[in-house]
């Protein structure tokens, strides 16, 4: 038998810089993940804020139209009114 190295020291050695190297692995992947999850979240929060706003155009834009639709009742009664009582402002000095 040649005298040579122990090989329980070599297979320590080995598995040690092994260990490290998984451990360095593990934190690298587990730092990935996390910026993924951050991405993703702000990818979901850039979603829902876009739906949101395209639901308050919505809104607004129905608020606007009912908005003009209301001033152009108001005018229209308003023009009714004005012409009832200049009808009746000459039927009065007629008398």
């Amino acid at each position: 038998m040649a005298k040579g190295t122990d090989w329980r020291k070599t297979a320590m050695a080995a598995a040690k810089t092994a260990k490290t190297a998984a451990v360095a692995a593990a934190r690298q992947a587990d730092r990935l993940m996390t910026e993924a999850r951050k991405r993703a979240e702000s990818a979901a929060r850039r979603r829902r804020m876009k739906k949101a706003l395209r639901t308050t155009a919505r809104v607004l834009s129905a608020a606007g139209k009912a908005a003009v639709v209301a001033a152009a009742t108001a005018a229209a009664a308003a023009a009714v009114r004005e012409v009832r009582a200049r009808r009746k402002s000459k039927t009065a000095r007629r008398r």
